[in-house]
């Protein structure tokens, strides 16, 4: 059983930075691919970056150049370095990880173990 807990959100202005960290616990073994979703208020949820087992990286074009997706040397803390923050990027961000092979996906149909969320709100 996997469990993610994610953490850094919180509230900044147009062009702030935020760094969001997702703790992974329980059997997450190498062979998993974590990734980063958001869902802002009417909007549905979209894959924002993820990364695969062997290190590669998808980001979604809204984010591209601004956001970067990493793990630690011991690959159990996803994290996510926001920087040029608009007011778009305003949403709940999801941490989500799944034993999928690669590439990377952004589609949420193939994750199957999500954490509670953690809130991003960018002020103008």
């Amino acid at each position: 059983q996997v469990q993610l807990v994610e953490s850094g959100g919180g509230s900044v202005q147009d062009g702030g930075s935020l760094r969001l960290a997702c703790a992974a616990s329980g059997r997450i073994t190498r062979g998993y691919q974590m990734a980063w979703f958001r869902q802002a208020p009417g909007k549905q949820r979209e894959g924002v970056a993820a990364i695969d087992s062997e290190g590669d990286i998808a980001y979604s074009d809204s984010v591209q150049g601004r956001f970067t997706i990493s793990k630690d040397s011991g690959k159990v803390t996803l994290y996510l370095q926001m920087n040029n923050l608009k007011p778009e990027d305003t949403a709940m961000y999801y941490c989500a990880a799944e034993l999928i092979r690669p590439p990377p996906s952004l589609d949420e149909r193939d994750f199957g173990v999500w954490g509670q969320g953690t809130q991003v709100t960018v002020s103008s």
